[in-house]
């Protein structure tokens, strides 16, 4: 068991190789692409191997140093391997505490390979790329979820459906607001922060910041969260109603219960259609959390976390494109 290092927790390769792409050349992408009992992480979790460093995690720490020692191997000689650890594995003395088996595709790579410049490309523009591989053959294209196999791996080719990543925007300037901000920030969430007429520089380092925004140039697709977290500003309530009628995959409102009544009156009355307003979650966040900033942002923070991997989910196993996928947790709202 290797110890914890900060470079463990990467969750997404995209933006490291965005962030190194002016001084990375050769690296080794590995790829979870079965597992058999439980893991700690899903299939298509991956890890960004470089000569020097590699980053992400696909067991919990029980075989990451193994798989990046083969990583520099498939590097040096530009041949790609198929790992197995745990059950089945030929490395009796690799050991996964879960006691599961799990399949690891390393693969060698260039930053300006095709492929790989697609997936970037997605990333930045926020598009969905449909991924295949083989580890020798790979290609990439922009798709939605339609005619993505159900099943990620058949033995020899491993295919994904990759989503741009999660974006939060939110429209505040309380303590409320900036404490979400920050901590979208400390979870590496893409952030925008909206306070109209607020101060010249944004509060908070490292996100988008907006002191005047309208409806056309708000940033909405439908991977990206709202979060209004100020108290009935009338200019909140029209980009409430933008957001809305959005494809936003999340918008949610603070406020009481007893005053949502009149927010939604306020809505119609801005056009906002009766479907739209059923998106909208409020009160905001998931309950049972406390009423300080830093508990509502957690609160609010775990909510959209788990609507947007369980509609990302959702529309994968359905095979419908996500722009029509709500959350599972506004059914019936």
């Amino acid at each position: 068991m290797t110890h914890y290092r900060a470079e463990d927790i990467a969750d997404d390769i995209r933006p490291l190789l965005l962030g190194q792409a002016n001084g990375l050349n050769r690296f080794a992408i590995a790829t979870l692409v079965a597992t058999d009992g439980p893991s700690p992480r899903e299939v298509g979790a991956q890890m960004l191997i470089t000569q020097q460093q590699h980053w992400g995690f696909l067991s919990g720490g029980c075989v990451e140093d193994d798989i990046a020692r083969h990583g520099r191997e498939v590097i040096a000689t530009n041949t790609h391997r198929l790992l197995r650890y745990g059950e089945g594995s030929p490395w009796f003395d690799i050991k996964l505490a879960c006691g599961a088996g799990i399949s690891v595709l390393v693969e060698p790579a260039n930053i300006d390979d095709p492929p790989i410049c697609t997936l970037l490309a997605g990333c930045r523009e926020r598009k969905p790329v449909f991924w295949q591989s083989d580890g020798e053959i790979r290609k990439a294209s922009f798709s939605d979820v339609s005619g993505v196999p159900t099943q990620p791996w058949d033995g020899i080719n491993f295919s994904a459906f990759i989503e741009p990543p999660l974006r939060l925007v939110v429209i505040g300037s309380d303590a409320t607001a900036f404490a979400l901000a920050a901590l979208a920030v400390h979870l590496e969430i893409e952030t925008v922060l909206v306070d109209l007429g607020g101060p010249a520089d944004s509060p908070i380092a490292g996100i988008g910041y907006l002191r005047s925004a309208t409806a056309e140039n708000l940033p909405l697709d439908s991977w990206t969260a709202v979060a209004v977290v100020t108290h009935d500003r009338e200019s909140d309530e029209t980009l409430l109603a933008a957001s809305l009628s959005s494809d936003a995959f999340y918008v949610g409102a603070i406020g009481a219960r007893s005053r949502l009544q009149g927010r939604i009156e306020r809505l119609q009355q801005l056009g906002v259609s009766e479907n739209d307003i059923g998106r909208l979650c409020a009160p905001i966040g998931l309950h049972g959390f406390g009423k300080s900033p830093r508990d509502i942002a957690l609160s609010i923070m775990s909510e959209v976390k788990r609507d947007f991997h369980s509609r990302s989910a959702r529309a994968r196993s359905e095979g419908v494109s996500t722009s029509s996928i709500a959350p599972s947790s506004l059914v019936g709202r």
